[in-house]
C-alpha cells in the first residue's frame, strides 16, 4: 500500500477517543491526557508511515495507534525519581541520592508528611513558633556548639553565612582550599555571589600562618578554612592547623569560619579509614561558625548546617537569605530523628552509611558467596574477585575498604549494565577494567532478592 493511502487510513482523534480503547483511556487518565496521548501518537505514525516503516502483520492502524497512546500515557506518568539497587560499592553516592536513611528517619518524615504538624507553632504557648527549634537543641547537646541553625543544603549554608558575616569584607582563604566539587560549585564563586571579596594566600600545596597574617587588614571580615572535600595533595605540603587559624583570628578579632564538608560526628579512624575531621573537633579548635552536609558522613536528609557561636547563628538567622534557603518539615524531621541516633550513641548499628562502613570483609565475602551460590542454582555462573569500596560524597578521597566483588559473566558489559538500568527496580553496578562487578556493601538489607531476581533475568544464557 502507498504511503499516501496508508496516510488517507490515519483515523482522526475524535474517532479514536470513540473507539472501546479510546474510551478505556479517558476512564483511566481523563480525556485531556488521552486526547494529548493520541495527537502524539498519530504523529508518530505519521512521521513512521513518511520514514517508509512498514505495518506489522496483521495489525491495524487503528490498534497500533492506541496502543501507542497508551504507552505514551505510562510514559508520561512513570515517576522520573525512582528507587535504585546501588551495587557500585560507594558508600555516599552522590548521583544515586547520598545517604540512604535509617527506619526511625523514615518513620519521622512519614509522620509529619501524613498530616499537620507544629512545624511553626509553639505547643506551650499556642502562639506563632520558629522551625528553627526543632533541630537546633539536639544538635547544640551533641556538638557543645552554643546555637544551631539548619537550611536546606550545604551550599546554602556557606552562602548564608558569608552574606550575612561579610558582606563587602574580605574574606581570606589558601589557594589549596578553593575548591570545586561535584556540579560546579565553586568557594569563589560562591564568595562573590555572596558580597564577600575573596583573598587568596599561600600556593596551591603550601600555605604558612604568616601568610594569612599578612592579609589582614581593617577590611578583612573573616578567616575561612575549606575542608579538602573531594581531593588530596600529598608531597611537598604545608598548611596551619585549624587551631592556630583560630588563634590569629581571634587575636585580630576575627571570626574563624570553618567549610567543613562531610558533618562526621564519628571518628572515622575507627573504621579503618583515614580520620575525617569530626563536627566536635572543629568547634574545640576553635572554629567560630561551621557548616556541613546532613546527607554525608552525617548520614540523614539533604540539609545544611550552621553552628558555633550564638552571635555568628543569630546574625545568619536573621539575615533575608535565610528564608528562601530554610529548611522543610520533611528534612527537619528526618535529621532531627537521625541525630538521635548519635544522641543515643546507637548510629553506629542503625544509621545505614555507618553500617556499610562497618562491615566486616568476612560478612560481605559470606554475602558475596551465597549471591553466587544463588545465581548458579539458576544456571547463572558468575566470579568473585577482591576490591574496594569507596566512601564517596566528597569524603576521604582516596580511602577504600576492602571487598569482595561479584563478577558478572556476559558477552557485553555495557548492553548487561544497560538492560540492568532498565529494570523496573533498577540495579546499577560498577564497570572497571571492562568487568562489570557488584559490591555487596551497598547493597541494602531485603534487597538481595531483587537484585538475584534482576541479575537472573538480565544474565540467564540465551
Amino acid at each position: 500500500m502507498s504511503q499516501q493511502a496508508l496516510l488517507r487510513q490515519l483515523p482522526g482523534v475524535d474517532y479514536l477517543l470513540g473507539t472501546p480503547a479510546g474510551h478505556h483511556l479517558q476512564r483511566l487518565y481523563g480525556r485531556d491526557l488521552a486526547l494529548m496521548a493520541c495527537r502524539a501518537a498519530l504523529a508518530d505514525r505519521r512521521q513512521a508511515i513518511l520514514g517508509g516503516t512498514p505495518l506489522p502483520n496483521g495489525a491495524s492502524l487503528e490498534e497500533l495507534v492506541t496502543q501507542a497512546a497508551a504507552e505514551w500515557l505510562e510514559e508520561w506518568l512513570a515517576p522520573t525519581l525512582r528507587p535504585v539497587i546501588n551495587a557500585t560499592g560507594v558508600i555516599i553516592h552522590t548521583n544515586l541520592g547520598r545517604a540512604p536513611l535509617s527506619r526511625d528517619s523514615i518513620a519521622a518524615i512519614r509522620a509529619v508528611a501524613a498530616g499537620y504538624s507544629n512545624l511553626e507553632f509553639d505547643l506551650d504557648s499556642g502562639k506563632r513558633g520558629s522551625r528553627t527549634v526543632h533541630a537546633a537543641e539536639i544538635l547544640t547537646r551533641l556538638t557543645g556548639a552554643e546555637a544551631a541553625l539548619v537550611v536546606n543544603n550545604a551550599a546554602s549554608a556557606v552562602m548564608l553565612m558569608l552574606s550575612a558575616l561579610c558582606l563587602g569584607k574580605e574574606v581570606i582563604i589558601s589557594r589549596g582550599q578553593l575548591v570545586e566539587i561535584g556540579g560546579g560549585f565553586r568557594i569563589p564563586d560562591v564568595m562573590a555571589q555572596s558580597g564577600a571579596k575573596l583573598v587568596e594566600v599561600g600556593t596551591t600545596n603550601r600555605t604558612h600562618l604568616r601568610d594569612y597574617a599578612a592579609a589582614i587588614n581593617e577590611n578583612t571580615g573573616a578567616i575561612l578554612v575549606a575542608h579538602h572535600s573531594n581531593y588530596r595533595i600529598i608531597g611537598f605540603t604545608a598548611e596551619p592547623s585549624l587551631a592556630e587559624l583560630a588563634e590569629l583570628a581571634h587575636a585580630h578579632n576575627l571570626p574563624l569560619l570553618y567549610d567543613q564538608g562531610s558533618g562526621a560526628l564519628l571518628e572515622t579512624a575507627t573504621y579503618g579509614l583515614t580520620g575525617e575531621p569530626t563536627v566536635p573537633a572543629g568547634l574545640a579548635a576553635g572554629g567560630d561558625l561551621l557548616a556541613f552536609s546532613g546527607d554525608k558522613l552525617l548520614g540523614g536528609p539533604q540539609a545544611g548546617i550552621l553552628l558555633g557561636r550564638a552571635d555568628l547563628v543569630e546574625a545568619a538567622r536573621r539575615h533575608p537569605l535565610a528564608r528562601a534557603v530554610r529548611a522543610d518539615k520533611l528534612c527537619l524531621a528526618g535529621l532531627t530523628a537521625t541525630l538521635r541516633h548519635y544522641l543515643l550513641d546507637e548510629a553506629p548499628a542503625t544509621v545505614p552509611i555507618w553500617q556499610m562502613l562497618s562491615r566486616s570483609d568476612a560478612d560481605i565475602a559470606a554475602e558475596a558467596a551465597s549471591w553466587q551460590g544463588a545465581l548458579a542454582t539458576r544456571g547463572i555462573q558468575v566470579s568473585l574477585q577482591p576490591g574496594q569500596s569507596t566512601v564517596g560524597g566528597g569524603s576521604l578521597p582516596g580511602e577504600t575498604l576492602p571487598t569482595t566483588l561479584v563478577v558478572a559473566d556476559t558477552p557485553s558489559v555495557e548492553v548487561s549494565a544497560a538492560r540492568l538500568r532498565q529494570l523496573s527496580w533498577p540495579i546499577i553496578g560498577r564497570i572497571q577494567a571492562d568487568q562489570l562487578l557488584f559490591d555487596p556493601r551497598t547493597v541494602l538489607p531485603g534487597q538481595a532478592s531483587a537484585l538475584l531476581a534482576g541479575l537472573s533475568r538480565v544474565l540467564a544464557p540465551t
